[in-house]
């Protein structure tokens, strides 16, 4: 393994030179495959914290797609309903649990998992591979690859695509170093274990927290852990299904993350399922077709690009359509990076099926927060833990 190494430029072209390099011996990844750039290794080195801490907290092989440093979908491996296999684009493909947990951390959000970073927890098996090689990434790390697995994603992009392989026992020092504007900053690295014993302080009247619904706060805490804050995240069936990243708003953080849930909720749709799309498409294009469908607010000229995505444009969904697919969500849990100062979050929470809870507490209007979640009949958790990331 290298030491360092030199970097094509920064976040921009036109920051150069750039370098990576090691604070404590050699890197602990290796670069298989590709050339790196600094948003990649921002990327995948979140990524790979992130995926290593949702397999031990778990003990299920976990996935995560990275976009800009903050996950665009994060999940373990849970098996697939019929209906997401088809909004997944997966019917009938033969899936590796570590496949499945990344098929579904993508399907969170395929808009925005476009070009993502991918990181899973567990060797890359064939079948993930060829998943891969079917949409658009940028590179992919992992503890480790089988040889075919290997050989696929070296084709990948022209053979450009970035594969590297991380050092599983890798251990970050203590404490964290960051310079900015020729500023040294410095701190003790985030290492709290995320753990279901953080959802034990239940403060609502209702103290009903079922397994799945502790799996999925895991699952949408820790991705909160390496979110660009404030962010909210709602997960359910083992995934997140909406992240609300780097909003200034607590409830902004909420809306976004709701209404990303809410186009999930609604990709899986009969009307949607069966949307007759002009003979080759590809996979990007299908999913903006699918995100244009179903948006209120198109313009004109949108509304002659969509049609023109469909071999006959399909009557639209009405808002009231919508909503009464959107009333059969429930049992979505969602977490929260900081604590909720008003109502209001839980209050839009509630209109996306949210029934499971936690965030840190602390707030002037606990009481307030906890009487609205008591109104939904929902399960809160103070966790006592603020999970801020910049």
């Amino acid at each position: 393994m290298l030491k360092s190494f030199e970097l094509r430029y920064g976040m921009n072209p036109h920051q150069a030179p750039a370098m990576v390099r090691s604070r404590q011996g050699e890197l602990p990844f290796e670069i298989l495959n590709g050339s790196p750039g600094f948003i990649n290794l921002l990327d995948a080195l979140n990524a790979w914290q992130l995926v290593k801490e949702l397999r031990a907290a778990t003990g299920l092989p976990a996935a995560a797609s990275f976009k800009h440093v903050s996950p665009a979908g994060a999940a373990v491996a849970v098996p697939l309903t019929p209906e997401l296999e088809k909004s997944y684009f997966v019917e009938g493909m033969e899936l590796s649990d570590v496949a499945v947990a990344y098929v579904r951390a993508r399907g969170a959000d395929r808009v925005s998992s476009y070009g993502d970073l991918v990181a899973v927890s567990d060797t890359v098996d064939a079948s993930l591979a060829r998943y891969l090689k079917l949409e658009v990434s940028d590179g992919i790390i992992a503890p480790g690859y089988d040889d075919d697995a290997l050989e696929i994603l070296r084709q990948k992009k022209k053979g450009r695509y970035l594969v590297l392989k991380m050092d599983p026992d890798y251990a970050a020092p203590e404490t964290e170093v960051r310079e900015v504007f020729g500023i040294v900053l410095e701190q003790r690295r985030n290492d709290c274990v995320v753990s279901d014993k953080l959802f034990d302080n239940i403060v609502t009247e209702n103290k009903d927290m079922p397994e799945a619904a502790k799996r999925d706060l895991l699952v949408a805490t820790l991705t909160l852990k390496y979110t660009q804050s404030n962010s909210v995240c709602f997960a359910y069936d083992g995934q997140v299904i909406g992240n609300g990243a780097g909003q200034q708003s607590r409830v902004h953080c909420v809306r976004l993350a709701a209404s990303k849930a809410d186009m999930w909720f609604l990709r899986q749709h009969p009307l949607v399922l069966d949307l007759p799309f002009r003979e080759g498409l590809s996979r990007p294009e299908i999913n903006n077709a699918i995100d244009g469908f179903l948006s209120d607010d198109l313009t004109e000229v949108e509304l002659q690009y969509l049609q023109d995505l469909f071999t006959s444009m399909p009557a639209r969904m009405s808002k009231e359509q919508k909503k009464e697919w959107l009333r059969t969500a429930s049992g979505v849990s969602m977490s929260s990076d900081a604590y909720f100062p008003f109502r209001d979050s839980i209050d839009r929470a509630a209109q996306s099926g949210v029934k499971y809870v936690v965030e840190p507490g602390g707030s002037i209007r606990d009481d307030a927060v906890i009487e609205a979640a008591n109104a939904y009949g929902m399960v809160m958790a103070f966790s006592g833990l603020r999970l801020f990331h910049h």
